[in-house]
C-alpha cells in the first residue's frame, strides 16, 4: 500500500475490532533503502510508547506520518515480529497445506512475502510498529504485553511523506500461548492535504523532521 499525502492518502485509520495486533512498516517508495527508524522515533521523542503527537521517522531523519487520534493510547515498537519458530512454540504448527485459511500465520514471514514484491528480502525489514499491543517493563526488566484493548480501539495516522506501507496482522511475539488469535482489523484511506496537528510539532526534533521533508520534497522538485 503506497500513500501519497497529496492525493491518495491523507490519513490511515486502522479501526481495532477486538484482540487483534498490526504489525507495520515503512519504507519510501522513490528509495526503498530509506525505511521506518524504531530507535530514532522513541529517542527524538524521549519515549518508550507510541501515541497522539507522535510522529514516526526514517533513517534519514524525515518523518513518515504523525499520530492524529488514538484512543487506545499505547502502542509497542520495540519488541519487533514474532518468527515461524515462536509461533509455532506458542499455537502448534497449522500449516496450509493442511489447514488452509485457518494456518497459523507469523508476522515476520507475511513481511517478507509482501516486500517480496517490491525486490526486498530479510535484509529489508526493520524493527515494526505494533499497533493496539502495550508493552510495559515488570521490577525484574521483562517485557509483558498488556491486555488487549476493547473492540472499537482505533489510531489516525496523518502521512507527511510519499510512503509503502507494510502490514500484517499476526500475533505479538508476547502473545500468550493457546488458541491462535483471529480478530479482524479495519482500514480506510482518506485523502486530505491538512498539515500535521500543532501538538505533533511541539518538540524541535519533530520541527526538524518536518523541515527535513520539505527539503526532500524541494531537491527533487529542482531536479524534475
Amino acid at each position: 500500500m503506497i500513500g501519497r499525502p497529496e492525493s491518495v492518502i491523507g490519513r490511515d485509520r486502522n479501526q481495532h475490532l477486538g484482540g487483534a495486533n498490526v504489525g507495520m512498516l515503512f519504507y519510501n517508495p522513490e528509495n526503498l533503502l530509506e525505511r521506518y527508524n524504531a530507535p530514532d522515533t522513541l529517542k527524538c521523542q524521549h519515549t518508550f510508547r507510541l501515541t497522539s503527537g507522535h510522529c514516526l521517522y526514517s533513517d534519514m531523519g524525515r518523518i513518515f506520518c504523525g499520530i492524529e487520534q488514538d484512543s487506545f493510547g499505547w502502542h509497542d515498537t520495540v519488541c519487533g515480529t514474532q518468527n515461524a519458530a515462536l509461533c509455532e512454540q506458542r499455537f502448534g504448527a497449522a500449516r496450509y497445506q493442511e489447514a488452509r485459511n485457518e494456518r497459523h500465520q507469523n508476522g515476520f514471514d507475511s513481511f517478507l512475502v509482501e516486500l517480496a514484491k517490491y525486490g526486498l528480502g530479510k535484509r529489508g525489514t526493520a524493527a515494526c510498529v505494533n499497533w493496539f499491543s502495550r508493552v510495559e517493563v515488570d521490577d525484574d526488566g521483562a517485557l509483558r504485553r498488556c491486555p488487549q484493548p476493547p473492540p472499537g480501539a482505533a489510531v489516525t495516522l496523518r502521512f507527511v511523506m510519499d510512503t509503502l506501507v507494510v502490514l500484517h496482522t499476526c500475533p505479538h511475539p508476547l502473545a500468550p500461548a493457546g488458541d491462535y488469535p483471529r480478530s479482524a482489523v479495519e482500514i480506510a484511506l482518506l485523502a486530505d492535504r491538512a498539515p500535521l496537528p500543532p501538538y505533533s510539532l511541539e518538540r524541535e526534533e519533530n520541527r526538524r523532521g518536518l523541515a527535513n521533508n520539505a527539503l526532500y520534497y524541494l531537491e527533487g522538485a529542482d531536479h524534475d
